[in-house]
């Protein structure tokens, strides 16, 4: 009998744990909980080093319990540095990490907008925490299969988000398109974090020409501020500029 291995991830543990001793009555799934995002990626990159591969992880959308209103967030290491992680952006970086594993997120509640944003991140999934056992059983099934499973009345909303998202982010690419490869390069710096002085020491620039550029860059994209162009910028597929690499090609003398 081939074996399906979960892990349910969920900081509340009363949630957690009875829903892992549920899956676990059945004959062919062995289960595991973790209460973190920080503890889920814990668990999985454990399992991955002693060759024993999650297949499947059911994520609380809302990991983290914040306040109403708040960002679900929970700290999480990535390296040397802190960051954050909700039930989303887990999905997001076990798709990173691990893409043969399967994410299917558990929520309260019917959203359109985050189930979408779930699919976006890379989820197979989205299915009410009150569903029944054996319908979740068929989704974990369902999604081995490569099949996408959402709530019937989420359908016509997800796919109403889905298609906004893709119309935004196309015109977002125009835009990015009619950059010169001197903005396009300026813009990859701002999305790395970069001022104007450290723009310029990287192009081999004056700070009066980065100056130019940067206005350049935000009348073609339409916005007013560095923090909307950089979105625009992320909406495209624009990565930031490798600060860890060899500095870009001179563009000429200073201005």
């Amino acid at each position: 009998m081939v074996r399906i291995r979960v892990l349910v991830v969920d900081d509340h543990r009363i949630f957690a744990e009875s829903l892992a001793a549920a899956l676990a009555a059945e004959p062919d799934v062995d289960v595991f909980a973790a209460g973190s995002g920080p503890a889920a990626l814990r668990c999985l990159e454990r399992a991955a080093g002693e060759g024993r591969r999650y297949d499947v992880l059911l994520v609380d959308a809302d990991l983290g319990g914040p306040p109403p209103g708040a960002r679900a967030a929970v700290p999480v290491r990535d390296g040397n540095e802190e960051g954050l992680v909700d039930g989303i952006s887990l999905v997001a970086g076990v798709r990173t990490a691990q893409p043969g594993v399967r994410t299917v997120v558990l929520a309260d509640k019917d959203d359109p907008r985050r189930a979408a944003l779930a699919l976006q991140a890379g989820a197979s999934g989205w299915v009410a925490k009150d569903c029944s056992l054996s319908r979740l059983l068929t989704v974990i099934r369902g999604v081995l299969r490569d099949e996408t499973h959402l709530p019937p009345a989420l359908l016509t909303g997800v796919l109403k988000e889905l298609t906004a998202a893709r119309r935004h982010r196309t015109e977002s690419e125009r835009l990015v398109e009619s950059l010169t490869p001197r903005e396009r390069e300026v813009l990859r710096c701002m999305v790395a974090g970069l001022g104007r002085k450290a723009v310029a020491e990287r192009l081999f620039l004056s700070p009066h020409t980065v100056r130019t550029h940067m206005q350049n860059v935000l009348g073609k994209l339409g916005v007013h501020s560095t923090l909307a162009a950089v979105a625009l910028a992320r909406r495209a597929g624009v990565g930031p500029a490798d600060l860890a690499g060899d500095v870009v090609e001179r563009g000429g003398q200073l201005a």
